[in-house]
């Protein structure tokens, strides 16, 4: 590589479902039998009852074997039956409940699913815990008093589960504008308790907000909204399974047998999703393993490549001062923007794909009309190169990063250009990203370090020290995981949440210059990132199997970016070192002969005046 600014360098360079309601739950009729004496489900027969272990049974006799082809036949009928609610079929699901003798859940799961879901509270605890009601809560009565709470999974901290019943609670009351029951609440309910100070201190400052204020600052959407939901599959989870089923489990394990099914595809790539009738398998010729068009119109080094959202065009740019916008129907040049006076080393799309953000080495950012190929805004606050750009999601504002000292990570405000924010930090940016929720922002320095900011209160929520430097972050589109590229020959998939390394990936040759990786497929289960040995490496992301290694590229040279189609999962771009950009793909067909018929059509018509049209060059067709 040729450009001493690419080279890192310090002066100028990362539940429960149930039956008939929307919900999922029982419709609450009167119970079939008395709360047991603790067992969690029981038998009738004759109208007497005795213990049984998991379900609610009914008093038909069962002479049907206990397994179902190796499996629990309680434990498959029940989850049919939940299916069955859950695909709306609810009389089917009375019918085999009937014939079966068996019901997703017993009379006292029902109620506290209820309770929960209805704002009681107190009855709630005690059909939780097993204590007596307290204070008039209603409901139903636990019979004889003899009722002992559900059965927990192992391990459960009982105080944890207490705690978020009565936040629950707590901010109700608060929305409600109750703060004399609220304040009773915050001191004689969640902090005898003694779990986390900070948590109640941030309970605590509560008590002054507006309801909508209350809702931000809590993240919860009101009593009326989906918070109970969430309470209930939350409390679920510490709930043994076999006394309440959690939400949609049928559907859960469908999900899993398809990813497991996934996972030892080695090329998967599909157009759809898997089906349930047959075991999945892609092949080879399905997948983008192929050169189908290079083009070759780049005066320089191509370091930058990014598709727009709606996978209508490919922007390209580095070593040279220019940024080239393509068609990607027939991939001929749409725009040539060229008002940066230095390298441009980053790119960005706007949500809606109508907007280009360009970062040069002249120390501006810009802001390109994709329609138009003008340039619409210009942000030249920067003293250094500006190294990376993100949108929020929303498409309302953006962030830059550069290694300027006093201007590093800044936030402004589409279309006015006005500066939102602007960091106080100590490290240089070298690139960043913004979850697709729009709650984090994740940067990394030159540095070694990975910074998580709240992207909403602005505030540092962790960092992560790393012992090699990166290159470039990307984020997944379900803004569980950042993709981290490093200089020590190594991919890194992070979880946002946790911070924990979940794979590596490697292979690849990575040391000296800035690489650019990305998550690629159909349903971003591929990662993709170019190489100093002039490759393309293409892992399995579920399990980090190295499925290609692709040469296209001239060598010697590095293959710096790659850029994956969102649109089109058989499709994805490279540029290195070579001034070339390669379109890789399975099948060519359609782009040869779309790319025939515009060619055919621009020589009998006019050409639209437009930047950057008249003398370039045309893709090479392999």
């Amino acid at each position: 590589m040729t450009a001493q600014e690419m080279h890192y360098h310090p002066d100028t360079s990362t539940s429960n479902g149930s039956k008939h309601t929307s919900n999922g739950s029982h419709h609450l009729t009167q119970p079939k039998s008395s709360f047991s004496n603790g067992t969690n489900g029981h038998v009738i027969s004759n109208g007497t009852t005795s213990p049984q272990k998991n379900g609610f049974s009914s008093s038909i006799a069962r002479s049907s074997p206990d397994s179902f082809y190796g499996h629990d036949r309680e434990e498959v009928t029940r989850l049919i039956i939940q299916g069955l609610d859950d695909l709306g079929y609810h009389g089917a699901a009375d019918k085999l409940s009937q014939e079966s003798g068996y019901e997703v859940e017993s009379p006292v799961v029902a109620h506290f699913r209820h309770a929960v879901l209805q704002g009681d509270w107190s009855q709630a605890e005690s059909l939780l815990f097993g204590s007596e009601p307290t204070g008039g809560g209603g409901g139903v009565s636990i019979r004889n008093g003899d009722h002992r709470g559900l059965k927990f999974v192992d391990g459960v901290d009982q105080n944890q589960l207490r705690f978020q019943l009565r936040t629950q609670k707590y901010l109700e009351l608060l929305e409600s504008k109750e703060l004399g029951r609220a304040l009773m609440v915050l001191r004689q309910e969640l902090t005898p308790l003694k779990q986390d100070r900070g948590q109640l201190q941030h309970l605590s400052s509560m008590l002054v907000n507006t309801p909508d204020g209350l809702k931000k600052e809590a993240r919860w959407d009101g009593a009326t909204g989906q918070s109970r939901h969430i309470l209930l599959q939350d409390l679920s989870k510490s709930i043994a399974p076999s006394v309440m089923i959690p939400e949609r489990r049928l559907a859960t394990l469908f999900d899993q047998v398809k990813q497991y099914q996934i996972s030892h595809c080695l090329y998967h790539n599909p157009s759809a999703p898997p089906s349930l009738f047959a075991d999945h398998l892609c092949e080879r010729s399905q997948f983008p393993s192929r050169t189908v068009l290079e083009l070759g119109q780049n005066a320089g080094e191509v370091w930058a490549m990014a598709f727009s959202h709606d996978g209508r065009r490919l922007a390209t740019s580095g070593q040279a001062t220019d940024v080239l916008i393509y068609d990607t129907s027939v991939f001929q040049e749409l725009y040539r923007l060229t008002d940066h006076t230095d390298h441009v080393a980053y790119l960005a799309w706007s949500p809606d794909s109508t907007n280009l953000i360009t970062c040069s080495h002249d120390k501006t950012a810009r802001i390109w009309d994709a329609d138009s190929g003008q340039c619409i805004m210009k942000i030249d606050h920067h003293a250094q190169p500006v190294t990376t750009a993100a949108w929020s999601p929303d498409g309302k504002s953006f962030v830059t990063g550069s290694l300027h000292g006093s201007h590093r990570l800044c936030l402004w405000s589409f279309p006015t250009g006005h500066q939102l924010h602007n960091w106080s930090i100590d490290y240089r940016v070298q690139d960043c990203a913004i979850t697709p929720d729009g709650r984090r922002l994740v940067a990394i320095s030159s540095e070694c370090q990975i910074v998580v900011y709240n992207f909403e209160t602005k505030e540092e929520e962790y960092s992560i020290l790393l012992k090699s430097r990166m290159t470039c972050i990307n984020v997944s589109k379900d803004g569980r995981y950042m993709l981290i590229n490093m200089a020590n020959s190594e991919i890194q998939l992070i979880e946002i949440e946790t911070a924990e390394i979940v794979r590596r990936f490697l292979g690849q040759v990575q040391g000296d210059f800035v690489i650019r990786s990305c998550f690629g497929g159909s349903d971003e289960n591929l990662v993709i990132s170019g190489s100093e040995d002039s490759r393309i490496y293409i892992w399995h992301k579920a399990n980090g199997t190295l499925i290609e290694t692709l040469e296209g590229h001239q060598a010697p040279g590095c293959v710096n970016v790659v850029a994956w189609n969102p649109t089109h999962p058989c499709m994805f771009a490279s540029g290195g070192d070579d001034r070339k950009i390669r379109i890789w793909s399975n099948e060519s067909t359609d782009i040869f002969s779309k790319r025939r018929s515009k060619q055919i059509s621009s020589t009998s018509s006019s050409p639209h005046p437009s930047i950057g049209r008249d003398g370039m060059g045309s893709a090479a067709i392999l």
